[in-house]
């Protein structure tokens, strides 16, 4: 009898709460060598942003932001703070949406997004001036390309071929809650291409793609956690997937074709 489908979550225990400059494939490594794991070929790697984000030092202080006029408007109709609205404008290509209580961005690196990504939540840095803040983290400055060294650090490492998903907590539209969604991927598709397969019923698929870099940071989302958990590293096994380095940039659909952005 065939074996039924199986996936394991694992997040890792005992990564530490990360600091400009620190070398975070050592840090997955150590923490995979104190779970007693050890990565094999076809593991995906799952990396929440704001561990990125710390490494590379994307930490900023809102008193020392000067407002712009234009953000300065723009928060006189939403409500935001004028300094993190300066932010948000300077991360951003374009604004989708804005009203009381709501600022919605068409991101630089191409995705639709509240407040362009950045947050206030364990935002400081370490050792943080008296009196200094309060701190918002934006996100990596190139996701992608952290998955891409992060995938060559642990594979050199390792020996195996494995892949590597960077994730951020999103909204959506007409849908309430957060979810886990993909903004950096590599060795693994992006999208799955499933048009032509033949359902059931023999009848070809015309239309079906799946988001399936997405998939798996909404389901790496169910154990890593959203608040004081500390679980920045989820380890997916069991996935079949073609080795391949996509781009999360696949995920977005093109502004040119985007109803609702």
């Amino acid at each position: 009898m065939k074996a039924a489908p199986r996936l394991e979550l694992l997040a890792l225990p005992g990564v530490p709460r990360v600091a400009p400059g620190d070398d975070l494939a050592a840090l997955i490594l150590a923490a995979l060598a104190r779970a007693d794991l050890r990565l094999s070929t076809g593991d995906v790697v799952v990396v929440t942003s704001k561990l990125i984000s710390r490494a590379e030092g994307r930490f900023f202080d809102l008193s020392a932001v000067a407002p712009s006029e234009e953000a300065c408007a723009l928060a006189a109709e939403t409500g935001h703070d004028p300094r993190l609205a300066t932010l948000i404008l300077g991360e951003s290509s374009a604004i989708s949406r804005q009203a009381p209580g709501v600022l919605v961005v068409r991101h630089r690196l191409g995705f639709v997004v509240a407040n362009a990504g950045i947050d206030a939540s364990n935002a400081a840095p370490p050792r943080a001036p008296p009196g200094s803040g309060p701190w918002v983290l934006l996100l990596p400055r190139d996701p992608d390309g952290a998955a891409r060294a992060l995938r060559r650090r642990l594979g050199e490492e390792s020996g195996v071929a494995l892949g590597v998903v960077v994730t951020d907590s999103f909204g959506r539209p007409f849908r309430l809650g957060t979810v886990g969604t993909a903004i950096g991927v590599s060795g693994l598709p992006a999208l799955c291409d499933l048009r032509g397969a033949r359902d059931l019923d023999g009848r070809p698929l015309e239309r079906t793609i799946t988001g399936l870099a997405d998939q798996v940071a909404a389901a790496a989302d169910l154990v890593a956690g959203q608040a004081a958990e500390g679980r920045g590293v989820v380890l997916l096994r069991g996935l079949s997937f073609a080795a391949v380095d996509s781009r999360a940039s696949e995920l977005c659909r093109p502004a040119a074709g985007d109803l609702y952005a």
